[in-house]
């Protein structure tokens, strides 16, 4: 094997690692400046896990690099165990605390909208729900479908972007959606067929139509781009809710394995690709790491949220053995997606 093979094999992977681990520092780094602003003692911030590459101290933190590029934390002072410092973070007031913890979501969030906005700003043009023109012998102007027609929603689904659109055909159980467009000032409800193709053993809606585009505007493309933002966001809970429902398994989930090979081969393709994958990606761990599940921030905001009501703080103790049972099953969890992943590579 050349060495130009073996680099070409090896470069995405390192990229999609780099990437992760710029989702993982902006997300610390929330928590960091936050932490901060607050006059929260910060002991350590770390970039990466495992033995220690390189560390320096300024002020009262110690900023790490570690061996293994994949997660990092910022370990501030009285987070997991009782401490009598004015600035710890135990010691602040339940606002204050909550503010750290969904400081690190809040920055993936804000990560992903410029991802967006970066694609969306490097589109020649910006798109919109109407319908612009049909390929040839399309299905779908044969049910109805007509060019000018403002799409408002898909099986009950409201559409606000173009991402909205692609996003309720794949999520459709078979050929035929339903479909509200406005047409000539007035809704009309219309059952629209489409042709389908096969993509690793499910049959998908093949979008046989071209959507239109505007001129580019500073007001258009930050409109755009909030919109796309909050249509990635909505497809996690799309996802969350479709998984409940059993519309797919356990196994079609995918963890760090899968994620990799997923930026790894966008990477292949363009920035863009890239760019695209990685602000979904940002925002899923955004959004999933507000969930009241222990061992993640949601959980610690929901206890705070407690804390707030009641009055009444939960003892560091219980909430450190929850924590940690949490974080077990987590890992549990992690391990048998990324089993999984590791099934499907080969």
């Amino acid at each position: 094997m050349s060495i130009s093979t073996i680099w070409n094999t090896v470069y995405p992977i390192l990229i999609a690692i780099l990437c992760f681990e710029l989702i993982i520092i902006v997300h610390e780094g929330g928590h960091f400046i936050c932490a901060r602003l607050n006059k929260i003692k910060v002991n350590e911030f770390s970039i990466g896990m495992g033995p220690k590459l390189f560390q320096f101290t300024k002020g009262d933190t110690k900023y790490t690099l570690r061996l293994i590029l994949f997660g990092g934390y910022c370990q501030m002072e009285g987070e997991n165990e009782d401490s009598e410092s004015e600035n710890s973070f135990s010691s602040k007031k339940v606002w204050q605390r909550m503010i750290v913890v969904v400081a690190g979501a809040v920055m993936n969030l804000i990560l992903g909208f410029i991802f967006v906005l970066i694609i969306v700003s490097s589109n020649d043009l910006v798109g919109t729900p109407v319908v612009a023109k049909f390929e040839d012998n399309a299905v779908s102007s044969q049910s109805g479908l007509q060019a000018g027609d403002y799409i408002k929603s898909i099986d009950g689904m409201r559409i606000y972007s173009t991402n909205d659109i692609s996003t309720a055909f794949t999520r459709s159980e078979d050929d035929t959606v339903d479909m509200v467009v406005e047409r000539n000032g007035k809704e009309q409800k219309l059952t629209v067929s489409f042709a389908t193709e096969e993509y690793e053993g499910k049959q998908y809606i093949n979008m046989d139509f071209w959507l239109l585009g505007k001129e580019k505007t500073v007001g258009n493309v930050l409109s755009q781009s909030i919109k796309e933002t909050v249509s990635f966001a909505r497809s996690v809970f799309l996802s969350l809710h479709d998984l409940i429902a059993g519309k797919f398994k356990v196994s079609d989930m995918s963890g760090p394995v899968g994620a990799v090979n997923y930026v790894s081969q966008a990477a292949k393709t363009s920035v863009i690709s890239l760019l695209r994958i990685m602000a979904l990606l940002t925002i899923n761990i955004g959004l999933f790491n507000l969930f009241p599940i222990p061992a993640l921030d949601g959980w610690r905001l929901f206890v705070l949220l407690g804390e707030g009501i009641t009055r009444r703080k939960l003892p560091t103790k219980a909430e450190y053995l929850i924590n940690a049972i949490g974080l077990v099953v987590l890992l549990g969890f992690m391990c048998l997606i990324t089993f999984s992943d590791i099934t499907k590579l080969f």
